[in-house]
């Protein structure tokens, strides 16, 4: 059995007090990453001390940023191996989450796990951010839009916001100084209907790891003709 003394003082310090039955959803949810892990690629981070921090720590910490604890739809693209959406689902139940990736084999991973955890009112989609981002299907439903996918503010952007409802946020996930990442998509952010409202900077408990989350809330709806067809955001990101 693992030790789950070094995460609990992490949840301690973000305010968090979990039940013995959401416990054990994180004890399945690290033993069915590391099962599934040994066939595909999930995570270069199998330890459970490291996984505890680097996943899901860092996923929950978006309570740093925003009030988690109400009733609201939040959206995870590009969420790979359910980072940050699964960790955000066990923690608050009262989410209504929907995980987007574009990798099938990642998407039968992610309904596995809900399955096994026995979570609700969470969904697993595949498909990329550019497909469901039509006013017929996913777009502007949302009250919240995360993503710790690596890609540059200005495409994460036009990929995020079109999802947020006017007045909702997207919150990017960032393992680095931000300064001029920002400065560089400022002009995309407001195109896209969208401004600066929040940056969070901290290092995750028990480590020396540096993390930023960047809220943006969406002030106007995003143009129609964004985003852009498929690989255009991130080839040749607007300015």
């Amino acid at each position: 059995m693992h030790d789950f003394t070094i995460f609990q003082g992490a949840l301690d310090e973000l305010g968090i007090a979990l039940e013995p039955s959401q416990m054990d959803q994180f004890m399945k949810y690290y033993e069915l990453l590391v099962e599934w892990n040994h066939f595909m690629n999930l995570t270069a981070i199998t330890e459970f001390h490291d996984v505890c921090t680097k996943h899901f720590i860092d996923s929950i910490s978006l309570c740093r940023v925003l009030d988690c604890s109400k009733e609201q739809t939040l959206i995870d693209v590009g969420t790979g191996a359910g980072f940050p959406g699964i960790p955000l689902k066990i923690v608050f139940p009262n989410l209504t989450v929907t995980l987007m990736d574009s990798l099938g084999k990642r998407v039968n991973f992610l309904n596995t796990v809900i399955d096994g955890l026995g979570l609700e009112r969470i969904e697993a989609i595949h498909g990329r951010a550019e497909d469901f981002a039509k006013p017929d299907l996913l777009r502007e439903k949302y009250d919240v839009c995360v993503s710790r996918a690596v890609a540059n503010l200005a495409s994460l952007s036009e990929y995020c916001l079109p999802y947020v409802k006017t007045n909702g946020f997207f919150v990017s996930y960032k393992s680095e100084k931000v300064s001029e990442e920002i400065q560089n998509a400022k002009k995309a952010i407001a195109l896209l209907g969208g401004e600066i409202f929040h940056q969070e900077e901290f290092i995750l408990p028990n480590s020396d790891i540096y993390r930023n989350l960047l809220v943006i809330q969406k002030i106007k709806a995003t143009p129609k003709k964004y985003p852009r067809k498929a690989g255009l955001p991130t080839k040749e990101p607007l300015k």
